[in-house]
């Protein structure tokens, strides 16, 4: 007697195409290839308390969106901080990552940033300084404040767009790198324009990706 319910055999089920995410979702392989991840810049302006860096970390963490860096710190306001997210994600993950960053309770709003606003980072590059006029050479050209230094190393400070950052950090590497720290960037838009203006009146961020190679001329 045949039991259950009548149909092929599971090896001979259709299975869907496309891979699985870590929480074992299939990704519909249309969706992915017609999205192309971008990078932008998110700025959130929030209440000044604690537990919200712990809550928009979490919010990631859970949601898995391609964090490249954080940066949060005051603003003109001592109730308010102001928290700089850049992303990498299709264009429907960074609308997601707007939508529920405007959830969270202690987030006033919420800004995709035009692709022309100023981002800046900071770095400090510590390098054998065998050479060091060459090395002081190297900092001059990118604008870099030497902030430490002893007979065997030297440490710059470039404070700059992430372009010049990692062209900096590319051209201290002959020296040879002992150690780096980076910031992660943070950013305002231009002119009278405000970051943290209301939702109704935010403009959208055009699309184009202006983080082509460094080249010293490019920096404001």
């Amino acid at each position: 007697m045949k039991r259950g319910l009548e149909g092929p055999s599971p090896d001979e089920r259709p299975s869907p195409a496309g891979r699985r995410n870590k929480q074992g979702i299939r990704i519909d392989p249309e969706v992915e290839a017609t999205h192309k991840p971008r990078r932008t810049v998110i700025s959130a302006l929030v209440t000044h308390e604690p537990g919200v860096l712990s809550d928009v970390s979490g919010l990631f963490s859970r949601r898995q969106f391609n964090i490249e860096s954080l940066t949060v710190g005051p603003t003109e306001d001592e109730d308010r901080a102001r928290i700089t997210i850049v992303v990498e994600e299709p264009d429907p993950g960074i609308d997601q990552i707007e939508k529920q960053l405007r959830k969270l309770v202690p987030v006033i709003s919420v800004r995709e940033l035009e692709p022309d606003a100023m981002r800046r980072e900071l770095a400090l590059i510590k390098v054998d300084a065998k050479r060091p006029d060459r090395v002081a050479a190297v900092a001059d050209m990118y604008d870099g404040k030497t902030v430490d230094s002893s007979p065997e190393t030297a440490t710059i400070e470039v404070t700059g767009a992430r372009r010049k950052i990692e062209a900096a950090i590319d051209t201290f590497s002959q020296f040879g790198i002992r150690e780096i720290s980076r910031t992660g960037t943070t950013a305002l838009a231009r002119g009278t324009d405000r970051t943290a203006a209301p939702e109704s009146t935010a403009q959208p961020a055009d699309e184009a990706n202006h983080d082509d190679q460094y080249t010293p001329a490019d920096d404001d």
